[in-house]
Formats: C-alpha cells, sequence, structure tokens
C-alpha cells in the first residue's frame, strides 16, 4: 500500500501519517526502487492502533509509551489515568452545566446582571440592591467586581467575598453604600481638592472593611510598574480625577487602620 492508501484504510490523512513517522510512533518502511514507500498490513495494524488510542483521549506521548509495552501493563495504567481524567472532567461538566441552568433562568427571568455570568455568590449580593443599580458609581462597582472575581485566585476570591457578605451583613449597610454612590456620583464634574471629597472618603472608609484592602496594596501609583501599580494606575484612570482622589483616601485610611 501507499501512504494514501494506507491512510484511507484506517481514516486519517497521510499528513498524520507522515506525523506519527516523525514522533517513531509508525516504522517507516524503505522506499523501494521507483521512490515510494509500500505499506503492509502491519503498518495498519498499528496505525489502527494509534487511532484508537487518540480517540480514546491518550497523548502522542502515552501512546509511545503504550506501543513500547509489550505486556500491555503501561495500557492499563494509562487508560486507569484516562479513565480518572474523564471523571473529573464529567464532574466539572455537570457543575458547569447546573451553573448554566441558573443562568438561564435568571437571563429568562431578567435577572441577569449587567456585567454577564458572575458566580452565583456574587449575583445574590448584587441583588440585595434590587433592580439594576441608576447610579454610575454602583455600575462601575459592580464590573470592577466581576473583574476581581474572574482573575482572583480560588483563596483571594473567597477572602473578597467573605469581606462583602460581612459588610452587607451590617444594619443599614444597603442604605450606607447607596450613601456612598451619591456622593462619589457627586463628584463627576469636580476638582480633587473639592471639601466633598474628604467627605465621601470618610463614607467610603466607615463602610468598607480594613481586610478588603490586601496589606501590601501600593497606594502610590507614580512608580514603576511593580507589584499592584499598574492595576492601581488603570483603576484610577477609569474615574473623574475628585473621584479617583476620594477613593486613593480611602485606600490610605483602611491601611493606616489596618493592625
Amino acid at each position: 500500500m501507499r501512504i494514501g492508501e494506507l491512510a484511507a484504510t484506517v481514516g486519517v490523512t497521510p499528513r498524520a501519517v507522515r506525523h506519527y513517522h516523525h514522533l517513531g510512533l509508525l516504522p517507516e518502511p524503505e522506499r523501494r526502487a521507483n521512490g515510494y514507500r509500500d505499506y503492509t498490513l502491519r503498518h495498519a495494524v498499528v496505525l489502527a492502533r494509534i487511532r484508537r488510542l487518540t480517540e480514546l483521549g491518550l497523548g502522542l506521548a502515552e501512546v509511545r509509551d503504550v506501543l513500547a509495552d509489550d505486556a500491555g501493563r503501561e495500557l492499563v495504567e494509562v487508560l486507569g489515568e484516562l479513565d480518572e481524567d474523564l471523571a473529573r472532567q464529567e464532574s466539572e461538566i455537570r457543575e458547569r452545566r447546573e451553573r448554566l441552568r441558573v443562568l438561564i433562568e435568571d437571563a429568562r427571568a431578567g435577572r441577569l446582571p449587567a456585567e454577564g455570568p458572575v458566580s452565583p455568590e456574587l449575583a445574590s449580593l448584587f441583588g440585595r440592591f434590587g433592580p439594576a443599580p441608576q447610579s454610575p458609581m454602583a455600575a462601575k462597582d459592580r464590573e470592577v467586581f466581576a473583574l476581581l472575581e474572574t482573575t482572583a485566585t480560588p483563596e483571594a476570591r473567597a477572602a473578597m467575598l467573605a469581606a462583602l457578605e460581612s459588610m452587607m451583613a451590617a444594619p443599614g449597610a444597603v442604605e450606607r453604600v447607596r450613601e456612598a454612590y451619591a456622593l462619589l456620583d457627586a463628584l463627576a464634574d469636580a476638582e480633587p481638592d473639592d471639601p466633598r471629597v474628604a467627605e465621601a472618603a470618610r463614607v467610603l472608609a466607615e463602610l468598607v472593611p480594613a481586610d478588603m484592602v490586601p496589606p501590601d496594596t501600593d497606594m502610590d501609583t507614580d512608580g514603576g510598574d511593580g507589584g499592584s501599580g499598574g492595576f492601581l494606575r488603570a483603576f484610577y484612570a477609569d474615574f473623574a480625577p475628585a473621584q479617583a482622589e476620594a477613593i486613593r483616601r480611602t485606600l490610605h485610611m483602611l491601611r493606616e487602620d489596618r493592625p
């Protein structure tokens, strides 16, 4: 058989056959006098085995180990590992489908946050404010929390959600949060030295738990890109100057209150 015939017989492409030759998975026959390689039934048997193993999900390095073990013990071990991995993927898929089911129900009921899909925990916290916020600062705040939840490590995400839950569990928290948003909204066209900046910073500092600010947060963003400076520069730049100044003062106050 020529390479095209071999590939068609087993149901792969000639390019795949050449790739298996290159990796040493499939022996490469010598060329005949006419320059063509002549593949035998043995090549088709090995190629079919490679195809079956890859369709099971084995990587090519694992396939090489299986083919090199005549006793077949390696195959049992690899297939066992593959079965465990598939079980893990099935569990993850079930969890993702459950989250999708909740999101679909929320979308149909008009409860999906404007920020898009977020965790049930964060969606629950957002839901305590009722309908989508009319405050521009509230909408921006929710976007930032959605960003942080997406990019944080599992440990940092859990800590952030726990701190938010603790903050919102305090009596009158919703009203105080709305007051803070109103103060910040009012600074949209103000200058950084506006007297209202200090008031907004004071209300925010009284509202936000100090442990929500990581101890290594760099408040000075005029330096290099190390630490959190790059993120904070982009963060502050997304606000009006007076709003950014109020948030900067809040972070300083929270850092000073940290034990």
